[in-house]
């Protein structure tokens, strides 16, 4: 059935649906407090840390991190697309999906592009078989030792030269031309018109774990730059979440898997028997990847070059793993020999020395070892020196085994004891929470380090009925207040929908560039469970100190100017401020 499902009925939709009843149908829930909890079912776990909330209309895992709403549950347990997953709930629900015309609707129904998406790439396949020029990319793929069988399953193509190839084919009218622009597969001129933004490059699909295409990569066949190409962020791709050759690893068993750094070096991999690898798209690993790459395995290798630029994006994705490390998530390091990278190096030694367990380094001894290389470990001071540098690396880690470990590890490498270490520990958090605790005002602390503008969405998200607390709140309309501008836009959508929930309010972010930030602050505590905790007082104050943070940058920059530049009315603005009082911090 064409058109688009209709924002207000997925609303209504919602609202019919009870997450506990929903779920409990899959997985057996039990209550625990005023929620309900059970086994994962997204990941192996002996004791539940799955929960779902009533209230919220939400669920939530504290160990893999899966979270959405009801419709996010069918998509994910049960493999379908958004829509197949509301036409399901609406079946379950006893009324029929109804469908709209034209181009208004839901944002979160992205049909028409991963349709798209998919005829870009069976034409891109079709012109590494049929086009004139493409016997210098057929060169290039057997060059680089690529089977026709590999280049089948990771479904490889070419862009051919030209600007108008892709255009040509499916951009036969303005509104065919426009959802490629969306898709970016094209790109506008300045004159006017479209040319195609992939032209003379090997193709490479990026697919989702759900098995869509959601983007491209592409490689020149000559010296030009840049090397690699990938699609721009869309409604659909977002770089810093997807892995490429996820769907290929999993299928060939996920005990472990390989992150390597390039769409060449997964399919040489994979071309060599070793089928467990993925590589991210050119940027480094982010939180996303590892909470991707930790739902379908428990143990990650990160391959690098052996050199200083190997050794620095090793050093950045050890610190991204550290606060994920838990329940028996595993993270070793693997060196390429020198003037190797995995592709060169699985072509010379082979998949049995690549695939050797005895080269992982595990994180912590990658850790500690890298520390100790930095400082003098034969004096008192250089001792002393590497147990300040480790603290706070040990405290980013979940209580648990592997910080006890370290923590006894770092004191006999200092030569101390434990317990002289314990209260160091305590007092040397994160130094990247401690940045964001800075920002938090002081009712806040104990509930996590949140800054204000956070702390206010995760009360929100929670309560939606605190919009109604916030007044005339229009003074964030291009505040300098980083998500001040989203704060204004999430209480103008709350009110325009009374009796809101959590699960509605995710739906309508549902894959835009908030979606997961959401979905944190859905689950985070909401506060103390205690008759002490105020949430009307915690939701106000949280929204003053982003208004004192925006009058104190506006003080600043006003009062960083000649009197003799600034207008009238910027003259009262400063006056008021300064009538009002420049926030102080409270630390």
């Amino acid at each position: 059935m064409s058109g688009r499902i209709p924002r207000n009925f997925i609303d209504e939709l919602l609202a019919r649906t009870d997450i506990v009843d929903l779920i409990d149908g899959f997985v057996p829930l039990r209550k625990a407090g005023k929620d309900f909890q059970a086994r994962c079912p997204f990941h192996d776990e002996k004791t539940p840390s799955f929960t779902v909330s009533r209230d919220k209309q939400f669920f939530h895992c504290f160990g893999c991190h899966a979270s959405g709403t009801a419709i996010t549950f069918l998509m994910e347990f049960s493999n379908l697309g958004f829509v197949e997953a509301v036409e399901e709930l609406a079946s379950r629900a006893g009324v029929p999906v109804p469908r709209e015309g034209g181009d208004a609707g839901p944002r979160t129904d992205f049909t028409e592009l991963y349709e798209l998406l998919e005829l870009v790439v069976q034409f891109y396949r079709r012109q590494l078989r049929e086009h004139p020029q493409s016997a210098r990319a057929v060169e290039y793929l057997k060059g680089r030792g690529v089977s026709g069988e590999i280049a089948a399953r990771f479904e490889l193509g070419y862009a051919p030269p030209g600007w108008d190839g892709l255009l040509a084919e499916l951009g036969k009218s303005e509104q065919a031309r426009e959802r490629l622009e969306r898709a970016g597969m094209v790109l506008k001129r300045e004159g006017g018109g479209h040319y195609d933004r992939f032209r003379d490059r090997v193709m490479f699909p990026i697919r989702d774990q759900r098995g869509r295409t959601i983007g491209f990569g592409g490689r020149v066949l000559d010296d030009a730059t840049p090397k690699y190409l990938n699609s721009p962020e869309t409604p659909v791709f977002h770089k810093g979440r997807e892995l490429y050759g996820l769907q290929q690893a999993k299928a060939g068993g996920a005990d472990y898997l390989f992150v390597v750094e390039g769409y060449m070096d997964v399919i040489a991999l994979h071309q060599f028997g070793v089928q467990r690898a993925v590589a991210t798209l050119g940027t480094a690993a982010t939180r996303d990847h590892l909470e991707r790459l930790f739902r379908a395995t428990e143990t990650v290798v990160f391959c690098f070059d052996g050199d200083e630029a190997g050794r620095r994006a090793a050093w950045r994705a050890l610190e991204t793993s550290l606060p994920l490390l838990r329940e028996g998530r595993l993270v070793y390091f693997q060196f390429m020999p020198d003037g190797d990278d995995p592709d060169s190096f699985v072509r010379r030694a082979g998949r049995e020395r690549f695939e050797d367990r005895a080269s992982w380094v595990p994180l912590s001894d990658y850790l500690l070892g890298t520390l100790k290389q930095e400082v003098d470990m034969e004096s008192r001071e250089g001792r002393a020196r590497f147990a300040d540098r480790a603290l706070p690396y040990i405290g980013r880690l979940a209580d648990g085994a592997l910080r006890r470990l370290l923590l006894e590890d770092v004191a006999k490498l200092a030569g101390t004891r434990t317990a002289n270490l314990d209260p160091l520990l305590a007092v040397q958090p994160d130094p990247a929470a401690a940045l964001r605790r800075r920002a938090v005002p002081a009712a806040g602390r104990g509930r996590g380090s949140l800054t204000p503008v956070s702390r206010a969405v995760s009360l929100l998200l929670n309560r939606p009925g605190l919009a109604e607390l916030a007044g005339n709140a229009s003074d964030l309309r291009d505040s300098p207040v980083q998500g001040a501008d989203f704060l204004l836009e999430l209480l103008e959508f709350i009110r325009s929908s009374p009796g809101t929930s959590c699960a509605v309010i995710l739906e309508h972010w549902r894959d835009s560039r908030f979606e997961s930030r959401l979905r944190e602050l859905a689950a985070a505590p909401e506060g103390l469970e205690s008759e002490q905790f105020d949430p009307e007082g915690e939701f106000l104050g949280a929204l003053e100190q982003v208004r004192a943070a925006h009058r104190k940058q506006e003080l600043q920059t006003l009062q960083g100017r000649r009197a003799s530049d600034l207008s009238e009315e910027e003259r009262g603005r400063l006056r008021a401020i300064g009538q009002r009082g420049s926030p102080a911090r409270k630390d």
